[in-house]
């Protein structure tokens, strides 16, 4: 089992930092939570290596500082309709 959760670990990684998707959308591309996407990322990739983790923090870090542009262009596109 660990094995597998490492290597779901690793193509967790690998598709975010391909992509720079969120991890909502990585949860959603492959169907797990969010929860999960997270300590794959942050804990458990740590642990199994240590250079894909520091450019996947890269990226979990650049979408949390853009997170309030994106939510404030959602909101706009719901009222706007555009």
């Amino acid at each position: 089992m660990s094995e597998e959760m490492d290597s779901r670990a690793r193509q967790l990684a690998q598709y975010m930092i391909e992509t720079g998707a969120t991890v909502r959308a990585a949860a959603g591309q492959f169907g797990i939570s969010k929860s999960t996407v997270h300590k794959d990322l942050t804990q458990r990739l740590r642990e199994i290596d240590g250079l894909l983790y520091d450019q996947v923090r890269t990226v979990l870090d650049r979408n949390k500082e853009e997170r309030h542009i994106r939510g404030g262009m959602a909101t706009r596109r719901k009222y706007k309709g555009a």
